[in-house]
C-alpha cells in the first residue's frame, strides 16, 4: 500500500482549485442521517450513517460545504461502496485548520482504510474553548450529513481525535456524543467540558511532561484520574517532551483504534 504524503504549497494548489459545494446539497439527507440539528449550544451531533446516494471523491479533498473556512475529507483509494469503513472526525489545534487536522492521519487512514473527516473551526479555535456550544457544532453535523450521503460508514466504528485545542474539544464534543463515537483520541488536551454524558467510550489521552503550553500538571494529571472516576475507559500515555504528537505516540494511539475496530493491518505513519 503507498503511503500519502501532501505538502503545504499542494494541499493550498488543492484547496485553491476546487470548487466550494453549496450546503444545499445537504437538503434530502432527512431519510439517510436524521432529523436536522437540535439547539447547537446542546452540543448533540444527529447526523447518523445510512445509505450514501453520491458517489465519494477518492483521497483528500475539499468538504464544500464552508466558504471562507471549510476543511477536508479523505476517502481510501481502495473505498467500495458495497463495505462500511470506519469513520475518523480530526480536529486541529488553536490556530489551525483541516489540513492541520488531518496530517498526521492520512498515511494511517489509507494503510487502515479509514475515512477521515476534518473540519475547520468556525473561529481561531473551536467554541467550546469560549465557553459554549455553537456553530462549530452546526458545522461539524452538516460535514457528516454530506459524508453520510457519499461514504459507507460503519456505526460501530466511528471516533474523533484531536490535538491541543482539538484534542479538548474531542473530549468535550466526543463525550457529549458517546452515543455516536464509541472512541475518543485527545493528543495534549488543556480540558474536557461536555454538555451532558452519553455513552462510555473509550479514551485514549497523550500528554508531554514539559508541555509549556498547556502544562501536564493541571490538565491532563486532572483529566485523567476524572474520566476515571466517572467509569471512562482511559488509556493514557505520559511522554518526555513538550506540545507535539511524538511518532511513537502516534503510533500507539492508531494501534489503539485498529485493535478497537477489529483491523490488522500495520499502522502507517509519516
Amino acid at each position: 500500500m503507498g503511503t500519502v504524503k501532501l505538502t503545504r504549497r499542494e494541499w493550498l494548489r488543492l484547496t485553491s482549485a476546487a470548487t466550494v459545494g453549496a450546503v444545499a446539497t445537504l437538503s434530502g439527507c432527512e431519510e439517510s442521517t436524521g432529523s436536522p440539528l437540535e439547539d447547537p449550544a446542546e452540543g448533540h451531533l444527529v447526523s447518523r450513517p445510512g445509505t450514501p446516494v453520491f458517489s465519494p471523491q477518492l483521497g483528500l479533498n475539499q468538504l464544500g460545504i464552508g466558504r471562507e473556512r471549510d476543511g477536508l475529507r479523505f476517502v481510501p483509494t481502495t473505498y467500495r461502496a458495497d463495505e462500511a469503513l470506519p469513520l475518523l472526525v480530526t480536529l486541529h489545534g488553536a490556530g489551525g485548520d483541516g489540513f492541520a487536522g488531518i496530517q498526521p492521519f492520512l498515511n494511517f487512514a489509507e494503510t487502515a482504510r479509514v475515512v477521515v473527516v476534518s473540519p475547520d473551526s468556525r473561529e481561531g479555535s473551536w467554541d467550546r474553548r469560549y465557553g459554549r456550544f455553537g456553530a462549530d457544532v452546526s458545522f461539524i453535523d452538516n460535514a457528516l450529513s454530506d459524508t453520510y450521503l457519499r461514504c459507507r460508514i460503519d456505526r460501530t466504528r466511528i471516533a474523533i481525535a484531536g490535538f491541543s485545542d482539538g484534542a479538548s474539544y474531542a473530549l468535550s464534543l466526543g463525550l457529549t456524543n458517546g452515543d455516536l463515537f464509541d472512541e475518543v483520541v485527545a493528543f495534549s488536551p488543556g480540558f474536557a467540558e461536555p454538555n451532558v454524558s452519553r455513552g462510555k467510550p473509550y479514551v485514549f489521552v497523550s500528554h508531554g511532561t514539559t508541555d509549556s503550553v498547556l502544562p501536564i500538571a493541571t490538565t491532563s494529571r486532572v483529566i485523567v484520574p476524572r474520566l476515571k472516576t466517572a467509569g471512562y475507559p482511559v488509556t493514557y500515555q505520559e511522554f518526555e517532551g513538550g506540545h507535539r504528537i511524538p511518532t511513537t505516540i502516534a503510533l500507539e494511539a492508531f494501534q489503539w483504534l485498529q485493535n478497537a475496530w477489529g483491523i490488522v493491518s500495520p499502522p502507517a505513519i509519516g
